[in-house]
């Protein structure tokens, strides 16, 4: 399934401000994660933004930058850019994920296509200890048999209720925060109404299953991660140094 990459990025953030253009060696986030998906085999990699300083470090860099408008959520922004890819699917990768594999958007990418019933396809991987499993930081994510999500949640899903100790059940995944999209239901996503439990945990994916559609589910061993926090940053900025 042929492919481009949307990296939508928006400049206010809530918990870490100006996080998209803060320096990861000698780089914006940003940079970072553009280069990181022009890895994968992606025919085509661009951000999506609304702001003039990041679409600027984005072309500096030597990547394009579709401007939008003001939008409600990353996927909503990379929908309005998405005009600009004729390609089958598109992928959509966090801009504050630095290190996040190209071997993951290919994958998540083969997945949607193997996958006919889904609309969407995204990656989970294993979560490692009590004190992640409790952070609200890592959205967790439950699947079922065949590997759809079920339901993405900030919570500690599921809860295991015979535990003590919070520590997590063989079962707990954190969600990565990429979704590999066919093009024409990208397209149709900011048309759909928000729902209820999106819109109390602030997590868009939950629009996709509320109104019927499946989303599949890639279980991988990433040891990427979401810069959420001023702690986010420096744990994104002493790996890099690695």
């Amino acid at each position: 399934m042929e492919f481009a990459v949307i990296v939508p990025a928006r400049r206010a953030s809530t918990r870490l401000p100006e996080k998209m253009l803060a320096d990861i060696g000698g780089e914006p986030m940003i940079v970072r994660t553009l280069r990181r998906a022009a890895q994968s085999r992606a025919a085509r990699v661009f951000a999506a933004s609304d702001d003039d300083a990041i679409a600027e470090a984005c072309r500096a860099a030597g990547f394009e930058c579709a401007q939008t408008g003001e939008h409600d959520c990353g996927t909503s922004r990379a929908a309005a850019a998405a005009e600009k890819a004729g390609e089958e699917a598109v992928v959509t990768v966090q801009g504050d994920e630095p290190f996040i594999e190209p071997q993951i958007i290919n994958g998540v990418a083969s997945l949607l296509g193997e996958c006919e019933d889904c609309v969407c396809a995204t990656a989970a991987r294993k979560i490692q200890n009590a004190e992640e499993f409790a952070q609200s930081s890592v959205v967790k994510v439950v699947a079922d048999s065949r590997g759809r999500a079920l339901y993405f949640s900030r919570a500690p899903v599921p809860f295991a209720r015979e535990k003590k100790n919070g520590s997590p059940p063989p079962s707990a995944r954190a969600h990565i925060g990429i979704y590999a999209f066919r093009s024409d239901f990208l397209r149709k996503f900011p048309g759909l109404s928000p729902s209820p439990d999106e819109q109390c945990e602030s997590l868009e994916q939950l629009r996709i299953l509320w109104h019927g559609e499946k989303i599949a589910l890639l279980d991988s061993e990433s040891e990427s991660f979401g810069v959420d926090t001023a702690e986010d940053l420096q744990r994104a900025r002493e790996r890099w140094m690695q």
